[in-house]
């Protein structure tokens, strides 16, 4: 009985010991549980909004789709000169060895551009002129023989061939605005680091593709260079911020590119425009001499420079002339990859992320496709995850980006360089036509304010959560596995659609959270016409991994799809 009774006011004191922690706890820390409990908000609440907005989702899609634009729109006229039709690095080897000449292939895309950017405004400046005296020294150096064609090859293999990229890399002498209203006349000084590389392998840059306003956004739309459309349909997206490229890579007018990517810059217009397009592991390629730059650790972690194109063979070597030195060794790239040995994951959705679309079934139906492929034809071993954490991808990038020490995008796109833009001011002028800014460059300004703060509870348990996500990813693919994984939760989207769709970019910020390699592989054309795809990952510095897979999943189902011929 004596023993019962010590026991009983042991677990009393420690009750009251507890108690008087809480109360401490809430008397003393009340803005730490005001914190935690924004980062545990009702599930029921969240639940409920998801279902709204995907109700009002299928409300406007059905406006936009029978009532705004009614038919569908008009796509970029078929190619008729069967040089656009090569890869970039078999039109080389065919001008090294005077099979054609760089000036037949420079004249053949400037054509072409000419053809189709009246339709789809993908190009915003040019250097054609400069472009065809080159390719003229080019085919009299070839003539000279001062090289042998193996020399051409191992010093410049893309000797002669046009490159474009986009706005925000610089291209001496052309335009870089970003994009920015107040930038609409700034021209760079000197190449990027990424141009400096493919001019070294022998590329000539020719054109400059267009972008969305301080490239954040994925739509690629701006007050200096206008709307671009995609190529299959008029009507769409081409995806942002790299868009203007994907679409002059999708409608053949130019034989390769370099994209951006910090939350999916690459592989989000890359899947809208069904081609493909690499993000590199994180610090692979120089990011040098774009703007906007990355001001953080975090943010220069996320970011990716990388090839676009059309076919799969042109990746590896574009990646190989792109890379760092320091990173060649690390990569591998020439190490034969036996795709039969690869273990496969993959994910069909992010497991209900807050505000994201549901994926849509084309797209569904062509991971299965490709996960039955490789587990059927090849004897892979498949298998299919859960990660949790994806659902919370969003949250997980915002907190990233965010830093005391860098500048706002009310900040980046002033006139003033000391000032920023005034939100609710911009959005009056808007409605009369009157700014210098897109509506969701305005409403971004309006919002980031309410971003989580930096060095808050919450941004602290985001960055674990990031850390963590970070880990299992690594522990799951280790240095033989990739991951299969919707690039995008919905094809190609109506113009100014994406604002209600405003988080879907997550499937693809989640891999630049990662800093992992990830490529989106186009898969041919859905129900509505335009291109579906997915995006296969591998750890660090397996980037072969990637290409291999590209490679063989454009032999088993076709690719990049020619665009229809115009209405």
């Amino acid at each position: 009985m004596v023993n019962d009774n010590i026991n009983i006011k042991q677990k009393l004191k420690k009750i009251v010991a507890k108690q008087a922690n809480q109360f401490k706890y809430q008397r003393f820390d009340k803005k730490k549980i005001r914190d935690m409990a924004e980062i545990r908000r009702r599930p029921f609440f969240k639940t409920i909004l998801n279902i709204v907005h995907r109700f009002v989702v299928l409300i406007l899609r059905f406006i936009f789709k029978n009532i705004i634009y009614g038919e569908k729109g008009q796509s970029v006229p078929p190619i008729k000169n069967l040089l656009l039709l090569e890869p970039a690095t078999t039109l080389a080897m065919k001008i090294r060895t005077k099979k054609i000449t760089s000036v037949e292939v420079m004249q053949a895309f400037i054509e072409r551009i000419e053809e189709i950017n009246p339709i789809i405004n993908c190009v915003v400046d040019e250097r054609f002129a400069e472009a065809l005296k080159e390719a003229e020294e080019v085919d009299k150096l070839i003539a000279s023989d001062v090289m042998t064609e193996q020399e051409i090859l191992e010093k410049k293999p893309f000797l002669g061939l046009p490159i474009s990229t986009k706005d925000c890399i610089s291209v001496k002498d052309l335009l870089n605005t970003g994009g920015v209203y107040h930038r609409r006349n700034v021209r760079a000084k000197e190449d990027s680091t990424v141009i400096a590389r493919m001019r070294e392998a022998g590329a000539i840059p020719f054109c400059l593709t267009n972008i969305s306003e301080l490239c954040m956004w994925y739509e690629s739309n701006n007050t200096v260079h206008g709307r671009t459309n995609n190529p299959y349909d008029t009507y769409r997206i081409v995806g942002g911020s790299s868009g203007g490229e994907g679409a002059i890579q999708a409608a053949g007018a130019s034989p390769f590119g370099i994209g951006s990517d910090i939350g999916g810059s690459i592989r989000m217009p890359a899947f809208f425009n069904g081609i493909f397009g690499h993000k590199p592991s994180r610090e692979v390629v120089c990011n040098k001499r774009q703007f906007p730059a990355p001001f953080t650790e975090e943010q220069r972690n996320m970011l990716s420079t990388g090839p676009m194109c059309r076919f799969a063979c042109d990746l590896k070597p574009m990646l190989k002339a792109l890379a760092n030195k320091e990173h060649i060794k690390l990569l591998k790239l020439d190490e034969p990859v036996d795709v039969k040995k690869i273990k496969v994951f993959y994910q069909e959705n992010d497991l209900g992320g807050y505000l994201v679309s549901q994926v849509d079934k084309d797209i569904q139906e062509a991971l299965k496709k490709v996960a039955n492929y490789f587990k059927n034809s090849l004897k892979n071993e498949v298998t299919r995850v859960e990660i949790a954490r994806t659902k919370n991808t969003a949250a997980m990038w915002f907190a990233n980006m965010i830093s005391k020490d860098s500048p706002s995008f009310s900040e980046q796109v002033a006139e003033d360089p000391d000032g920023k833009i005034n939100g609710f001011v911009e959005l009056a002028k808007w409605m009369f036509g009157k700014s210098n800014h897109t509506f969701i460059g305005i409403m971004t300004s309006l919002t980031e304010s309410t971003s989580v703060q930096p060095g808050s509870i919450k941004h602290k348990y985001l960055l674990s959560e990031r850390d963590k996500i970070i880990e299992e990813f690594r522990e799951m693919l280790k240095d033989d596995g990739v991951f299969l994984y919707p690039t995008h939760p919905c094809v190609a989207p109506y113009h100014n659609e994406p604002m209600l769709r405003t988080l879907n970019f997550s499937y693809t910020a989640l891999i630049n959270l990662l800093g992992m390699p990830s490529c989106n592989i186009p898969l041919g054309l859905g129900r509505e016409g335009v291109p579906v795809g997915i995006q296969v990952v591998s750890n660090y510095n397996n980037d072969r991994l990637c290409l291999a897979v590209a490679c063989e999943l454009e032999k088993a189902f076709g690719g990049w799809v020619n665009p229809p011929e115009c209405k």
